[in-house]
Parts: C-alpha cells; structure tokens; sequence
C-alpha cells in the first residue's frame, strides 16, 4: 500500500474554496485504478483540511496522479493558502 497526504493550511476565509477543491479531486479519482480510499478531512480543533489518498502501490499512484489533480491545477492555492502545504507519500508497511 502506498499513501499519499497534504496538509493544506487555508486562510479562515477560504476554508471552503479548499475544501470543495480537495472534494473535486477526490471525485475525479473515484474509480482509478489502484486507488482504494481518497477523500478531503477536517481537523476538529482549527482550520486545517487533511487530503488523504490509499492506493495499491506507488506506481498506481504515479500513474494517475496527473490525471486526479488536473482538475485542481489553476485553482489559485496562492490566495487561498497562509502558508505552504505540508505533503507526505510513503510505502506502508
């Protein structure tokens, strides 16, 4: 199994945009092949949007990686974002 999950930082005023923007990605992926489980979560104690992403293998991933997130690609995370996001991918043991 390979995971991947993005920590996304909104500023308060943009938590929906973010949000609806993650849950377009996760749309697009329904049904990919290898993608188990791809969904946006919400911290319960501040304005933090967790995308995660379980996938069969990393290749899975790679291979449509580009296909998911194109849908998102001219959303403006530079207005929407206080700061960076926080990306991690990993093989899971």
């Amino acid at each position: 199994m390979f995971m991947h999950l993005v920590i996304h930082h909104p500023k308060p005023e943009y938590v929906d945009e973010v949000l609806a923007s993650m849950g377009r990605a996760a749309a697009v992926g329904q049904g990919v092949p290898g993608l188990v489980e791809m969904g946006p979560w919400r911290s319960t104690v501040d304005d933090r949007l967790i995308g995660f992403a379980l996938w069969e293998s990393e290749a899975a991933y790679a291979a449509s990686r580009d296909q998911i997130f194109a849908v998102v690609a001219d959303d403006p995370f530079e207005v929407w974002l206080a700061r960076p996001s926080e990306a991690f991918r990993t093989n899971l043991a």
